[in-house]
């Protein structure tokens, strides 16, 4: 096989590296180059070593892994994936280190949580996030609009649904971040452990001018609100009368995901159709292509975001592939796009 991709394990426990290691090493296109207990090491052999990944721990001693990520950012900057425990705490500075640059977060193996499946979707992610140029980004840039976009929206039964994936946790930040107050009703999935999709909905809360919550089951959908759906469910956009709620379920996975994005825009398309925009945002794989098409096919305006502005470009691609997107928009014009098409009536 050609170049294998190099990873520096970076985690103060012994038995997360060696576990992370082994399982990684049975991956033939990855190559565990390196571990290292903390941050101070792994400064050295990031310089000697040059890897490709590095999966960090963020709850570490001597040094956090938090400062650590951004001194790297700024200076050395490389693809990063958090590894992080499924505390309250762990979940905040999760969402912390993916606004500092971080591309992922996967959660520690625990007894609950199978080191076999987490290490496939950590091969994954790793593969996903391997090419990635990753931009350096110095203290106290973040990537929010200033000011929400001001329009006079004419939403009655009108909704928006948006999959995202690796990298969309920031993509949805700038598109949420942009929305009005009086915005339509927004569903969100974001490829994102259990425990994490709760933090991250309440981050967006703190910045966004609409609300932002996570998704529970029966939830009413209403302008001014977004749910995210939570990590480890589907969610499924579900209409009694003029009312719109939200169905949050288990379920098998599709696409190696749940939630999916495919699940939610399947039921947006024939629950709301023409009411409905929808858009796939940055993430590595096909989940929510196929989704796309169908809410396109049941009348909604559809929308992929541009390669030049993806962190990894696989679901908008795979959209376009398909025929689902009916624009494709670079991100930042991403939010006044879809308030643009859930104002026009001239299809």
């Amino acid at each position: 096989m050609g170049n294998k991709i190099k990873v520096l394990v970076v985690d103060d426990s012994a038995v997360v590296r060696k576990v992370f290691k082994e399982e990684l090493s049975r991956e033939r296109d990855i190559e565990v180059v390196g571990t290292a207990p903390d941050p101070y090491v792994a400064r050295d052999k990031i310089v000697n070593l040059k890897p490709d990944v590095v999966t960090l721990d963020i709850e570490m001693p001597r040094m956090d892994g938090l400062t650590f990520l951004r001194k790297l950012m700024a200076y050395y900057p490389l693809p990063v994936i958090i590894v992080s425990s499924l505390t309250r705490e762990g979940s905040k500075l999760a969402m912390d280190a993916l606004s500092l640059g971080a591309l992922e977060v996967i959660s520690k193996p625990s007894g609950a949580y199978s080191v076999g499946e987490m290490s496939l979707q950590l091969a994954d992610k790793i593969r996903a996030v391997a090419s990635v140029r990753v931009k350096t980004k110095k203290d106290g840039q973040e990537n929010v609009q200033e000011k929400p976009i001001q329009a006079m929206l004419k939403t009655t039964n009108k909704m928006i649904a948006i999959g995202a994936s690796t990298g969309g946790t920031e993509a949805l930040k700038v598109v949420l971040t942009a929305m009005p107050p009086n915005a339509p009703g927004i569903l969100v999935v974001q490829h994102m452990p259990a425990q994490f999709t709760a933090s991250f909905a309440e981050r967006l809360n703190e910045l966004c001018a609409l609300t932002v919550r996570e998704a529970g089951d029966g939830d009413s959908l209403v302008n001014g609100l977004a749910l995210i759906a939570p990590g480890n469910f589907h969610m499924l956009l579900r209409r009694s009368g003029a009312r719109y709620y939200v169905e949050v379920k288990k379920g098998p996975m599709v696409h190696h995901q749940r939630p999916s994005v495919d699940v939610l825009l399947h039921s947006v398309a024939g629950q709301a159709g023409s009411n409905a925009v929808g858009a796939v945002l940055t993430g590595m794989g096909a989940d929510g292509a196929a989704g796309l098409l169908k809410m396109r096919e049941a009348g909604a305006r559809t929308v992929a975001q541009d390669e030049k502005s993806c962190v990894v470009f696989g679901m908008p691609r795979e959209a376009m592939r398909l025929g689902a997107a009916e624009k494709v928009v670079p991100l930042d014009r991403m939010a006044k796009s879809l308030l643009d098409l859930v104002s026009d009536d001239s299809r």
